[in-house]
C-alpha cells in the first residue's frame, strides 16, 4: 500500500483538520515528511495477511486470495478473504460481549453473555465453505458494480461454536418464526449509529441445519477480528453475506427478514434469464441460496512451466453449496475432450472436496489447464460464462490455468 498523496501546498491546517486535533509542533515537520497517522495503514500488518493478497477496498476493507494461496486443505486465516460492507468495530471486549434474541415470532427476548454461550451449549466444530456470492465479478461483460473479485473469495476453514438451533430450542420460537435476522456490531460507513451496514439471515429450515453454528472459534483459535472477532454466524454452503460477523443480535422473524442488504438488488439474481445489460425491476429478482457447482486449481501456480516428458500433478477444490460434487474432470485441449481426477469425499457435509490428477502433454508447446466439477444432481460448471445479472454474482465458470511445455 502506498502512502496517500497530498494535495501540493496543503498547510498545517489542513493536515489538523483531518486530524481533528492541533499537529503540536507541527511547524516542526520535514518537508514531504507525512504524519504517520495519516499514511495508509498496511493491511497485511493489520490482518495478519500474506503480502501475496490482494486489495480490491480499503474503506471498507475487502481482499482476496490468489488461486495457489488457497493450496491448503484447512484455509489458515493468513490466506483467508475479507469482504466487509461497513467498518469494523474496535475495542471489543469479550467479558462484555452480549448477545440480544428478539423478534416478532420470538416467545419471550432473551440475552446472552458470551459466556454463557460457551459454557452453556454444547460445541461443535465443521470445515465449512463460505464463498461470496460476486466471486468472479470481474470477468462478466457488461460489468457489474462492486469489488472485481476473481477467484480467490472463498474459503473453508474449521468453526467451533453452538449449533444456532439448540439456542433457538433454549429461546423458544413460535410457530410463525420463518426467517433468522442477523445483527453484528460493524459501523455504516457514515459513521451513522442508527444504520447497519448489513443484516441479513437466512430461512428457519437453514438455521436449524447441524453445520449453522455461532462461531466463537476459526482453526482452533479466537476468531480474527476481520473475520467476526468474537463471535460469528456461520452458514456454509451459502454466499458468505448470510454469515454474519461481530454477531451481538438476532432477530426471530415471521417474514423474511428486511435489514439492509435484504432487497433490490443485493445479493439476488433475476429469477428469469435476462439478457446482458437488461434492467431487472426488484420484485424479479430472487434471494441468492446454496451456492452452484464450482473448483478451484490450487496447484501449480498459473504460469507454470513443465519441461517435455514430465507429467504435471495437479490439485485443487471443488465445493457446491448445500449438493455434494459427484465427479471432478479437467481438459487440456480448451473442453474438447475430459478426463476424469481423483476426488476425495468431504469431511463433513458442506466443506469442499479436494482433487487432484496426473497430465501427460504431447508435445512442447503452450497449454491451459481447465477443470469442471458436477454435483450429485447432474450440474457441471458452464465452460463459458454463466447468466449475466446486473450484480456479477454466481459465476461458476471453469476454471483454468496456463502452462508452458518446454
Amino acid at each position: 500500500m502506498k502512502r496517500r498523496n497530498f494535495i501540493a501546498g496543503a498547510g498545517l491546517a489542513s493536515l489538523a483538520a483531518g486530524l481533528g486535533v492541533e499537529i503540536v509542533y507541527g511547524s516542526l515537520l520535514p518537508e514531504g515528511v507525512v504524519p504517520l497517522v495519516l499514511q495508509d495503514p498496511d493491511p497485511f500488518k493489520l490482518f495478519d495477511k500474506d503480502t501475496q493478497m490482494v486489495v480490491l477496498n480499503e474503506r471498507p476493507w475487502n481482499m482476496e486470495a490468489q488461486a495457489h494461496l488457497l493450496d491448503d486443505k484447512v484455509t489458515p486465516g493468513r490466506v483467508m478473504f475479507i469482504r466487509n460492507n461497513g467498518l469494523i468495530p474496535q475495542d471489543i471486549d469479550p467479558s462484555k460481549w452480549v448477545l440480544e434474541i428478539k423478534g416478532e415470532a420470538v416467545k419471550k427476548p432473551k440475552t446472552y453473555t458470551l459466556q454463557d454461550l460457551k459454557t452453556n451449549f454444547k460445541a461443535h466444530t465443521y470445515q465449512l465453505t463460505l464463498e461470496c456470492g460476486g466471486n468472479g465479478r470481474s470477468e462478466f461483460n457488461p460489468p457489474a458494480k462492486g469489488n472485481q473479485w476473481t477467484v480467490g473469495a472463498v474459503s473453508c476453514a474449521n468453526w467451533t461454536g453452538l449449533r444456532l438451533r439448540d439456542l433457538l430450542k433454549d429461546v423458544g420460537i413460535s410457530e410463525k418464526a420463518v426467517y433468522i435476522g442477523y445483527h453484528g456490531a460493524d459501523i455504516h460507513l457514515s459513521g451513522d449509529a442508527a444504520k447497519e451496514p448489513i443484516s441479513r439471515g437466512v430461512p428457519l429450515e437453514k438455521a436449524m441445519q447441524d453445520e449453522t453454528l455461532l462461531a466463537y472459534q476459526m482453526n482452533g483459535k479466537d476468531i480474527p477480528l476481520a473475520h467476526g472477532f468474537p463471535l460469528r454466524l456461520v452458514a456454509g454452503g451459502w454466499p458468505a453475506s448470510a454469515s454474519g460477523k461481530w454477531l451481538n443480535g438476532l432477530s426471530i422473524r415471521d417474514r423474511v427478514h428486511d435489514g439492509a442488504k435484504m432487497g433490490g438488488s443485493s445479493y439476488r439474481v433475476p429469477c428469469e434469464t435476462v439478457a446482458p445489460g437488461e434492467k431487472v425491476a426488484p420484485e424479479d429478482m430472487c434471494i441468492i441460496e446454496s451456492m452452484p457447482v464450482k473448483s478451484l486449481i490450487t496447484y501449480p501456480k498459473s504460469g507454470a512451466r513443465i519441461k517435455e516428458g514430465r507429467r504435471l500433478i495437479i490439485r485443487g477444490h471443488a465445493w457446491s453449496g448445500e449438493q455434494r460434487v459427484s465427479k471432478m474432470q479437467y481438459s487440456i485441449d480448451f473442453g474438447s475432450s475430459w478426463k476424469s481426477c481423483s476426488l476425495e469425499d468431504p469431511v463433513n457435509r458442506l466443506a469442499w472436496q479436494h482433487f487432484s490428477a496426473s497430465i501427460d502433454f504431447p508435445k512442447k508447446g503452450y497449454y491451459e489447464v481447465w477443470a469442471r466439477a458436477t454435483n450429485d444432481k447432474g450440474e457441471s460448471q458452464p465452460m463459458v460464462l454463466p447468466g449475466w445479472n446486473p450484480k456479477g454474482y454466481l459465476n461458476n465458470a471453469c476454471h483454468r490455468i496456463a502452462i508452458k511445455v518446454v
